[in-house]
C-alpha cells in the first residue's frame, strides 16, 4: 500500500501544471554537501542512506587498519586517501570509536584478485585507485570511477536495502567479490563465524557474527543481481584450520550451494556484460529469511529506489526554509542531513527484531530502533527530532528504548547501544533525558508509566558506573571508580529530567526523591577552589590536581576542569553563586575561552579537538558552554562567543567539522545555533537564545504550522543583538519556550555593531534554574 500511494504521488508530482513563469525553486537536496566532516576529524560518509535507513552504503577507503591508526577511517572513508577498497553496507556517522562495514563488495575486470593489498601500494590487490573529481554525493546517492578498471560504480539505499550499479568496460569481463573477512576496526579474530548460501532462484544469501565494538552482533543479508552468472565460487581463504570437513555437492571444490567458516570470500563471474549490473543486498539482524523479506518489500530498480529516497529526504529536509549566505546555508542544511541518519531502523518489514538479549522480538505498532549515541545526542540532536520529524519518529525512540530496557539482562535503558547491542561505552544514563524531553514535549505515544519504571531502574541500578556510591555517599568515589566528577555531575542532570518527567506524571514520591539527587552535584564541588573536583570515599578531593590535564580513566570522561565544572544545567544560577557571582561567573568562562594553550600537548587524546582555549567545541561537554552568559545576565558575551565558534569551526568542506560529528550533534549544534537559540537543559522545555546566523528560516513542525525566524542587519559587521521581538511583541528574556515555538510565529532579531549589555541583564529575564524555580 505504501509503495502504491508513493507512485501515485510521484505520477502527480510529474504531471502538475507549474502556476506561473516564475523559475522553479532549487532542489533542497542540491543544498547538501555529503563530504562535510569526511576529512581527518568529522568521521562522517559520503554514502547513500535513506532517512534513519538500516544500510548506509558507501566507500572505504582504508578497512584494514587497526585500533588508534583506524581513528581517521572511523566511518571507512578518510578524504584524504587515494584508493578504494570497496563498497560496505553499514557505517557509522561520525561516531568517535567504530565497527561496522559489513558485507564489502568490489567489482573487478580481468584477473580476480581475492586480497585488498596494501593502500601505500596502489595497484596492488582489490582496491582501486579514485579521484575526487569523479565523485558524486547527495542525499541517498554516491557515484566514483574505479580509475585501474575504469568501472563506473553508482550506489543508492532504500529504508533497508542498498543497491548498487556498476558501468563496466565494454568486452571486459565482468566480476564482482564479496568479503566477509572485511571489517572497519579490523583485528584478528574479530569474525567469529560467516556463511554463505546460493538459492535455487539465484538469491545470494549469508551472515556473519562478530566480536567488536559489540561483543556477539549477528547481521544477516539477501542479495540478487540484474545479470545471470556465469560462475561462482565461495571461498574460505581461513589458513589457520587445516582440517575443513567432507567436501559437499558443487562443480568443483569451491563452487558450492553453501560454505561456513571464519575467513569468506565469494567470487560472482558475468561474463561481457552489455549493460550496467545491478545489485540489491538487504539487511536483517534476525535471520536470512527477514533479510529476503526485506529484499522483497523494496523490491525495485537502481532509479526506482533512488527517487524514493530522494522524495524521503526532500521531505525531511523540507523541515526547514533557510534563507543565508550560501556557505552557511549548505553548514545548515547538511547538519540537518546528518541529524537524521540515526537512530536507525533495526526491526524487520514484519517487526521481528534481535534485542540485547540476543533474542529475536517482535516490534507492535512501531519501528524498533537502534544506534544510540546517548552521551552525545541527548544534548541537542534528539531535542531537535522533537522539533523536525513526526510525533511517530520520537515515540518509536522512547518505544525503543523502553523495549531494550524489557529485553536488557541489566533491567536497564541503552547507554550506547547499536544494532540491538550494549557496548557500555560512555557514561550517564542519557537515555532519561531523551525520553523526559520527548514526553514533557507531548511526544504522548507511549506508555509513560513504563517509561518512568525503566528511568528509575536505570538510575538506581548500583552496578553501574559508581552509582552504589553516588547513592549512599552523593557522589561517585574516585577510590573506586574512574572518571567519578565527570559521572557525578551527569548522574545528577539525569535525575533532574526523572524528577521533572515525574512531577508531570503526579508522582511526588518519585518526583521528590530525584529533585533531592539533581543537587549532588554539590558534593563534587570545590568551593575553596571554584572547580568541579573528584573526591575519594573519605571526603576528600583527589591530589594532586590540574584542572587542565586530559587523561583517560582520570577524574573526568574526555575533557578536565574546565569543561565539566560548568556542567549544571539543571541549575546554573546556583552554580553562580558558588563561583562567588556573575561577574566571577562571567571572569571565568572568558578565562576558558581565552586560555593560553601553548605549553599544553593533548596529543595523546584522540577526541580533543577545535580548541578556544580551553573551550573544545570538537568534544560534547563544552557544546551548551557558550549559552552560560546569559545566566549571568550577559547575553551579548554569548553572542561574541557564538561568532567566534562559527567562524572557526564549521566550513563547507571535507575537513569542515572540528572534532567527530557523533552521530548528529555536532550538526544539531550548528542547525540551532544558526536559528538563534539551543536547548541548554533538555527537559527544561525551554531554549536559551543566542544569535541568528540566518538571514530567515522557516521551521514547518510537525503540527502543521511553522515558526519563522527573521534577522534584519545580518553581517559580519554587526554580531550583537540590538532587540528581539515575538510576534511581534518585544521580547526582554533571553529564552524561548518550546511551546511558543510549536504555536507558530515569528521570532525577529535585529543586529547592530555594538553590543545591547540591557537586554537579558534583569534576573527575570534569565533562563531556567532549579534553585530559582522553587525546586
Amino acid at each position: 500500500m505504501k509503495r502504491l500511494s508513493f507512485a501515485a504521488a510521484l505520477v502527480a508530482a510529474a504531471f502538475a501544471i507549474p502556476t506561473s513563469a516564475e523559475e522553479p525553486a532549487p532542489d533542497v537536496l542540491t543544498y547538501v554537501d555529503p563530504m562535510i566532516g569526511t576529512g581527518p576529524e568529522g568521521h562522517t560518509f559520503p554514502g547513500a542512506t535513506a532517512p534513519f535507513g538500516m544500510v548506509q552504503l558507501s566507500p572505504d577507503t582504508d578497512a584494514t587498519c587497526r585500533i588508534r591508526d583506524c581513528y581517521d577511517h572511523a566511518a571507512g572513508y578518510s578524504y584524504h586517501d587515494t584508493t578504494i577498497q570497496g563498497f560496505s553496507h553499514t557505517h557509522f556517522s561520525g561516531a568517535g570509536h567504530s565497527d561496522l562495514g559489513d558485507f564489502l563488495v568490489m567489482p573487478q575486470v580481468g584477473a580476480v584478485q581475492l586480497d585488498p593489498g596494501d593502500p601505500r601500494k596502489p595497484g596492488a590487490g582489490y582496491r582501486q585507485r579514485f579521484d575526487h573529481q569523479t565523485e558524486s554525493a547527495s542525499p541517498g546517492y554516491y557515484a566514483v570511477t574505479l580509475a585501474d578498471s575504469g568501472i563506473r560504480a553508482e550506489l543508492t539505499a532504500g529504508a533497508r536495502v542498498g543497491v548498487h550499479r556498476y558501468g563496466f568496460p565494454a568486452g571486459q569481463e565482468a566480476h564482482l567479490l564479496l568479503d566477509l573477512r572485511s571489517s572497519l576496526y579490523d583485528y584478528p579474530g574479530k569474525i567469529l563465524w560467516s556463511g554463505l548460501r546460493r538459492h535455487a532462484d539465484g538469491t545470494i544469501t549469508g551472515f556473519r557474527e562478530t566480536r567488536g565494538w559489540a561483543p556477539g552482533r549477528k547481521l544477516f543479508f539477501a542479495m540478487r543481481f540484474s545479470a545471470p552468472l556465469t560462475n561462482h565460487a565461495f571461498l574460505d581463504r581461513d589458513e589457520a584450520i587445516p582440517y575443513k570437513g567432507f567436501q559437499g555437492p558443487g562443480h568443483g571444490s569451491d563452487a558450492l550451494a553453501e560454505k561456513l567458516g571464519k575467513a569468506l570470500e565469494a567470487r560472482f563471474d558475468f561474463g561481457k556484460l552489455t549493460a550496467s549490473l545491478e545489485v540489491r543486498v538487504a539487511l536483517s539482524g534476525v535471520d536470512e529469511a527477514g533479510a529476503i523479506a526485506n529484499l522483497d518489500a523494496e523490491a525495485a530498480d537502481f532509479d526506482t529506489v533512488r527517487a524514493h529516497t530522494e522524495a524521503a529526504w526532500r521531505k525531511a529536509l523540507g523541515a526547514l526554509e533557510i534563507e543565508a549566505p550560501a556557505p552557511m546555508r549548505t553548514n545548515l542544511y547538511t547538519a540537518l542531513y546528518h541529524s537524521l541518519l540515526a537512530p536507525s531502523i533495526w526491526s524487520d518489514v514484519d517487526g521481528r527484531y534481535r534485542g540485547p538479549d540476543d533474542a529475536v522480538h517482535a516490534a507492535k505498532d512501531f519501528t524498533f530502533r537502534s544506534t544510540f549515541s546517548l552521551w552525545d545526542t541527548f544534548r541537542a540532536q534528539h531535542p531537535l527530532l522533537t522539533l523536525v520529524q513526526p510525533e511517530v519518529t520520537n515515540s518509536d525512540i522512547v518505544k525503543s528504548l523502553v523495549a531494550s530496557r524489557r529485553h536488557s539482562p541489566h533491567g536497564i535503558l541503552p547507554v550506547w547501544q547499536f544494532h540491538g547491542r550494549e557496548t557500555w561505552t560512555m557514561i550517564g544514563y542519557h537515555a532519561v533525558p531523551v525520553i523526559a524531553d520527548a514526553y514533557l514535549k507531548g511526544v504522548g505515544d507511549f506508555d509513560a508509566n513504563a517509561a518512568l519504571d525503566a528511568m528509575v531502574a536505570s538510575a538506581e541500578y548500583a552496578p553501574y558506573g559508581g552509582l552504589g556510591d553516588y547513592m549512599s555517599l552523593g557522589y561517585v568515589a574516585i577510590d573506586r571508580e574512574p572518571e567519578a566528577a565527570s559521572k557525578t555531575v551527569e548522574y545528577a542532570y539525569d535525575d533532574w529530567t526523572i524528577a521533572r518527567m515525574a512531577e508531570k506524571m503526579g508522582r511526588k514520591d518519585i518526583a521528590d526523591r530525584f529533585y533531592q539527587r539533581a543537587g549532588y552535584w554539590r558534593n563534587s564541588f570545590d568551593a575553596k577552589t571554584g572547580w568541579l573536583r573528584a573526591r575519594k570515599a573519605d571526603g576528600s578531593f583527589r591530589t594532586p590536581f590540574d584542572p587542565t590535564a586530559i587523561n583517560y580513566g582520570s577524574d573526568y570522561t574526555e575533557g578536565n576542569a574546565w569543561q565539566y565544572s560548568w556542567f549544571v544545567p539543571q541549575d546554573q544560577a546556583a552554580l553562580f553563586r558558588m563561583l562567588g557571582g556573575d561577574a566571577r561567573a562571567i571572569a571565568k568562562l572568558d578565562a576558558m575561552f581565552d586560555y593560553d594553550n601553548s605549553k599544553l600537548d593533548y596529543s595523546h587524546a584522540e577526541d580533543i579537538a577545535g580548541l578556544i582555549g580551553q573551550y573544545i567545541h570538537g568534544n560534547e561537554p563544552s557544546h551548551h558552554v557558550a549559552y552560560l552568559y546569559n545566566y549571568a545576565g550577559a547575553p551579548w558575551r554569548t553572542q561574541e562567543r557564538l561568532k567566534q565558534i562559527v567562524d572557526s569551526q564549521y566550513k563547507p568542506t571535507p575537513d569542515g567539522l572540528s572534532g567527530n560529528d557523533d552521530l548528529g550533534q555536532m550538526s544539531a549544534w550548528l542547525l540551532f545555533t544558526g536559528l538563534g537559540f539551543y536547548p541548554v537543559a533538555p527537559a527544561s522545555n525551554q531554549y536559551v537564545i543566542g544569535r541568528p546566523f540566518v538571514e530567515r528560516a522557516v521551521l514547518n513542525l510537525p503540527g502543521g504550522k511553522s515558526f519563522t525566524v527573521e534577522t534584519v542587519g545580518l553581517s559580519d559587521a554587526n554580531p550583537y543583538v540590538g532587540k528581539v521581538e515575538l510576534n511581534g511583541k518585544p521580547l526582554a528574556r533571553s529564552w524561548i519556550a518550546d511551546a511558543e515555538i510549536r504555536k507558530g510565529g515569528t521570532l525577529r532579531f535585529t543586529m547592530q555593531s555594538t553590543p545591547n549589555a540591557d537586554w537579558g541583564k534583569a534576573a527575570a529575564a534569565r533562563p531556567y534554574s532549579m534553585s530559582t524555580a522553587g525546586q
